[in-house]
């Protein structure tokens, strides 16, 4: 099926525009895929996207590349079906990113945004806020960039985003606690805090209390010098839902952890909710009290694995979308560079942000005309401090243990496709990871012309982009030779 002409028309009686819109035939396309892909796929993948009209046009608009790439691949023939048999009127459907669309048809006009609720906030140990501060949520210590919509989701984290979306609703039947827990850098942070400024729009006469576990401890603290615990005691546990970031940080203080252990046992069994926040599970928590250990494993625990590489590329393209808005230039950058930062950068969200706003604080507008050996020369102090010194021989030792070949295999003649695929990774990863120029490497495979080392890049290159396996051994091979 064509990506650009889904709708036909459908048999039966003419059904003029006015008695059929085309939101109405997409909301009963809704209905029927969220049957059939369940209510956590669809709000990760489908949720997100919006139906736009432009020119007599009908356009399914994806909020990332990413998310467009998944939906084309996994639901665009049954949205095909489905729209089909609701459209009377046989309108084709389009499909494009959100900023695919508005290089077209330009940025949808912005809605008159309904006045934010004021949350209500703790007031142990907190300034009084001015009414401007309550309303934006800052006395929260809430970001405001940190929303879903500004949220990249994918495989590495879509069930955390899915969880998220759900208890942002309100809805019955949650787990109690939630935890979602991974390194630094992966996007924690950001989804607790998008998590609280939707439970705040959807139920703004509930009380939603957001603090990190350094903000618990010191008003907690506070609170027993000033001979206050019964006051901030009574006012946590009047939250109707309490979120906790990085509550790792409470290991190691037995005081701390009593309170938040009766704070979680009596929001629980009060019914309330409880989410948090940890760089690592429960169970590698080894300095927390085992009791308060025991209950976080009791809930629900989300693991947010490290972003691969589709994933890295969409949450580039949000963000250059984000730092054109604010600069005011067209969001467009040289695919090789986008594709060197998402391969180069892999193991924090942050570090691969900070690397393009790097680039765009040196460069502005020019982005989009910068190339990769110019996006290199201004990361390469970044880089080199960062760099964990890797030579050909151990990418060499660690490609062939991968694909369980021999070093000599990738040295030697043989041109199977078992050996000349791990071969080719191999010459990739040395020129993405190593300074030794094409000849040099040739030479280290065997005495390879340089040419050949060049096809080798090239071509694994072009096969990251269709290969989902192949991309998946790459991201594990970088990581593993970058320590």
């Amino acid at each position: 099926m064509n990506d650009r002409g889904l709708g036909h028309m459908k048999s039966g009686g003419f059904v003029a525009a006015s008695e059929m819109p085309a939101g109405a035939v997409w909301t009963k396309t809704c209905q029927a895929l969220k049957r059939e892909l369940g209510e956590a796929t669809f709000g990760s993948w489908l949720g997100p996207a919006a139906l736009r009209e432009h020119q007599g046009e009908v356009c399914l608009v994806a909020a990332t590349g990413v998310a467009r790439d998944w939906i084309r691949r996994h639901a665009w023939r049954r949205i095909g079906e489905l729209w089909a048999q609701n459209d009377p009127m046989g309108r084709r459907l389009d499909l494009k990113s959100k900023m695919e669309f508005d290089s077209v048809a330009g940025p949808a006009e912005p809605r008159a945004a309904a006045p934010a609720p004021a949350p209500e906030v703790i007031e142990i140990d907190v300034p009084q806020p001015s009414a401007a501060a309550v309303r934006s949520g800052r006395q929260q210590g809430l970001q405001d960039r940190f929303r879903f919509d500004t949220f990249v989701s994918g495989p590495a984290n879509e069930f955390a985003f899915a969880v998220a979306r759900r208890v942002a609703s309100w809805a019955d039947g949650h787990f109690n606690p939630v935890l979602f827990h991974g390194p630094y850098g992966f996007g924690k942070t950001h989804l607790l805090n998008a998590l609280a400024w939707e439970a705040m729009q959807s139920a703004p006469e509930k009380k939603v209390v957001y603090l990190t576990a350094e903000r618990f401890t010191q008003a907690f603290v506070k609170a027993i010098q000033d001979r206050q615990t019964s006051a901030f005691k009574d006012e946590l546990r009047r939250a109707d839902l309490l979120l906790i970031d990085d509550v790792h940080f409470v290991a190691g203080k037995p005081s701390t952890q009593e309170e938040l252990f009766h704070t979680l046992i009596a929001l629980v069994e009060d019914g309330r909710r409880v989410v948090m926040t940890a760089d690592r599970s429960p169970t590698e928590l080894s300095d927390m009290e085992p009791r308060l250990r025991s209950h976080l494993q009791a809930g629900l625990v989300c693991g947010i694995e490290p972003a691969d590489r589709n994933l890295r590329l969409g949450i580039l393209e949000r963000k250059l979308a984000t730092l054109a808005e604010q600069g005011g230039f067209v969001p467009s950058a040289r695919p090789e560079v986008l594709q060197f930062l998402a391969d180069r950068f892999t193991d924090s969200v942050r570090e691969l942000e900070g690397a393009l706003n790097t680039l765009v604080a040196r460069v502005g507008g020019q982005v989009a005309r910068l190339s990769l050996d110019e996006a290199q020369a201004i990361l390469r102090p970044h880089l080199a401090c960062n760099d964990k010194r890797v030579t050909v021989d151990q990418i060499q030792k660690t490609v062939a243990e991968h694909f369980g070949l021999k070093q000599a295999d990738l040295i030697s003649e043989r041109r199977a496709r078992a050996v000349a695929r791990p071969r080719q990774a191999a010459m990739w990863l040395a020129k993405q990871i190593t300074t030794r120029s094409l000849p040099d490497i040739g030479r280290r495979f065997g005495g390879r012309d340089h040419t050949t080392v060049l096809h080798a890049v090239r071509r694994i290159e072009e096969l990251k982009q269709s290969d989902a396996q192949l991309a998946r051994d790459l991201d594990v091979l970088l990581r593993k030779l970058r320590g």
